[in-house]
């Protein structure tokens, strides 16, 4: 035995207080009787009149809205098991996130625009299985298909037009990159939903859209802006806007490519649509996605409780019929029975309007306990029934929204900005315009928590975004315009502060270059110093060596002509007449080199050396690509 809805017994107390209600109405008819009639005439007039029965009335009406609080509770007894199968189709939904969709001929700008129209994809969508691409110069699988409502939210959310780095419009690659998100290979029919301005930079968006058409990948193109379009305003480092600007410097004017939206679609077997009108994407779904057969993702056995609530709904029944058809008089002769009247007929009105009172309670009772526990200061019972009551209506955008708002209370700034996000997934602009300046708000919290000057700045740049997102939806938000100046302020202290730390850390890199380089300075010259007194030492010892050489050949030439001079006979001063022979001539001794001449000789060809720098040829074949970053 177990109940569904176990939080409706707290409606019980409705029971006592009926029934103290009921004794009070009573009592107050006695004395009212005999304040009015006669003591003498009250006994004739109330002949058959059974005060045990007027009580057994009382209790049975008790018991009848006993009963019926029990039957809303739904009483379960005893479970079957069943197999449980999910249907849908596998769609991916490939958002531009080009600076293109900046534009503001859809407000408040085409991105936006573009976000909102895939979140109500997802709400008509509840059994397919959703993927998210974000293209620009390049393609992106943000989230892989899956039925995680809260990742697809999540994924949509944090695009912007700084997501993919590399500028440009992609069409090609967003195609073929959602092509490779349905690895598995069944039968089910692959969708795939195309959110652009249908700039196509690259080309080759319609051959591959008949190549993805192949494959079974079936398109549907979602037309952003309109032909007309606009001038593209980005924000510069300073944040002011400013006009995108292309190679030559001209404003970049963006339009609608209706023709080539057209193409795509009609190549892949879908058809093109413009995001216009609060029907859009009903249409879209209706008239394109739901006729498409669909085949089962998963199945699994489940516990089918049995529903016992016809037993206390007819006991409530049978009770109201006892108490309609039970008299309060006794069977009397009809010559003693007296005419009297109804005394509580008001009384069964009452109790009648009470009854129907019980059924509106259930349904505003949870938000107003909530409210009045938000009103009185206690956030954590405040938020724990939110988050209950948004557990039972996953599509109520206001319950995300006073979830977050309480989380954002209790300091829970992660929960806040999850349930705030989600409660953009609405058409009620007011609501945006309020989930958007909290979203502000909850970011500061969360860039003040953090110790990285990084993530700090991340955080408070998209407080600022969200402000500014707020203000497109009101500008007259007082609140909203001095918080983003605010945080603005905060902003550029922080850049400030993170330049000054730069130039610190440059300042002391700087010095310690200028000591190393001193030392290097001082290295060398010790180098050199050293290199000049081993050089003037080999020297003195070359000297001494070539005065050794020359003293050692005048004492061999004198010693030769001694002995000529004894082998004539001649007096040492004579001079002969005859020439010298000339074969003495070429018998030239040789002069042998020192080990520090050849010394020498290697460090002079040494210093004459010179290091071979490889030069990689020149490629001429490189394809030159002009890249646009809108």
């Amino acid at each position: 035995m177990r109940f569904a809805a176990p939080g409706l017994f707290w409606l019980l107390w409705f029971a006592p207080l009926l029934a103290a209600f009921l004794w009070w109405a009573w009592l107050k008819k006695q004395r009212l009787i005999s304040q009015f009639v006669q003591s003498r005439l009250l006994a004739v007039l109330t002949v058959g009149v059974s005060a045990f029965r007027q009580k057994l009335r009382m209790a049975l009406l008790v018991a009848a809205v006993a009963l019926l609080i029990i039957t809303l509770a739904r009483p379960q007894w005893g479970f079957t098991m069943e197999e449980a199968k999910q249907r849908g189709l596998d769609i991916i939904v490939a958002i531009d996130t080009s600076k293109s969709m900046l534009a503001t001929d859809l407000a408040p700008n085409r991105l936006t625009r573009a976000k909102l129209a895939a979140l109500d994809l997802q709400r008509l969508a509840r059994n397919d299985r959703l993927g998210l691409v974000a293209f620009a110069g390049t393609a992106f699988l943000q989230c892989p298909l899956s039925l995680d409502d809260e990742a697809y939210r999540q994924s949509v959310n944090a695009l912007d037009a700084n997501i993919i780095p590399q500028g440009g419009t992609a069409l090609a690659d967003a195609i073929q990159t959602a092509m490779t998100a349905f690895k598995e290979k069944n039968e089910n029919h692959k969708v795939l939903v195309l959110f652009t301005d249908g700039e196509d930079h690259d080309g080759g968006a319609v051959d591959a859209a008949k190549e993805a058409a192949k494959n079974g990948l079936r398109i549907f193109t979602v037309g952003v802006g309109t032909p007309n379009g606009e001038m593209v305003q980005v924000r510069d480092e300073s944040g002011g806007l400013v006009f995108l600007k292309d190679d030559q410097g001209n404003a970049v004017k963006s339009r609608l490519d209706q023709k080539l939206l057209e193409d795509i679609a009609q190549a892949a077997n879908g058809f093109y649509l413009p995001l216009s009108g609060a029907r859009a994407i009903e249409t879209l779904y209706a008239n394109g996605i739901a006729p498409l057969p669909k085949t089962d993702f998963s199945s699994k056995t489940v516990q089918r409780f049995h529903e016992r609530f016809q037993w206390p709904l007819g006991l409530t029944i049978v009770v109201l019929l006892l108490e309609m058809f039970l008299p309060e008089r006794k069977r009397v002769r009809r010559t003693e029975a007296i005419a009297a009247a109804t005394a509580n007929a008001e009384l069964r009105k009452a109790v009648a309007i009470l009854v129907c009172l019980i059924m509106p309670a259930v349904a505003w009772a949870g938000t107003a306990k909530a409210l009045r526990e938000y009103k009185a200061g206690k956030y954590e019972n405040a938020l724990e029934e939110y988050e209950r009551l948004a557990k039972r209506k996953p599509d109520d955008a206001r319950l995300h929204f006073n979830t977050g708002t309480t989380a954002f209370r209790t300091g829970r700034y992660d929960e806040a900005e999850r349930e705030l996000s989600a409660s953009l997934a609405t058409t009620d602009w007011e609501l945006q315009q309020k989930s958007y300046y909290n979203l502000g708000n909850t970011h500061y919290r969360r860039g003040e928590e953090e110790s990285d000057a990084n993530k700090k700045k991340e955080h408070w740049e998209s407080a600022i975004r969200n402000y500014e997102s707020a203000l497109k939806l009101n500008a007259q938000d007082p609140d909203a315009k001095f918080n983003r100046e605010f945080v603005k302020k905060k902003l550029e202290e922080l850049k400030q502060q993170q330049e000054q730390q730069k130039k610190d850390d440059k300042n002391q890199s700087d010095q310690d270059k200028s000591q190393d380089s001193k030392d290097d300075k001082q290295e060398k010259k010790d180098k050199q110093d050293d290199q000049s007194a081993k050089k003037q030492d080999s020297e003195k010892k070359e000297d001494q060596q070539q005065q050794q050489q020359k003293s050692e050949e005048q004492k061999a030439e004198e010693k030769k002509q001694q002995e000529a001079q004894q082998q004539a006979g001649n007096p040492q001063n004579d001079k002969s007449d005859k020439p010298p022979d000339s074969g003495d001539a070429d018998k030239a001794v040789p002069m042998q080199m020192t080990p520090q001449q050849a010394q020498q000789l290697l460090d002079a060809q040494k210093s004459g050396e010179k290091a071979m720098i490889f030069i990689p040829p020149n490629k001429t074949n490189r394809l030159h690509r002009t890249i646009k970053d809108w």
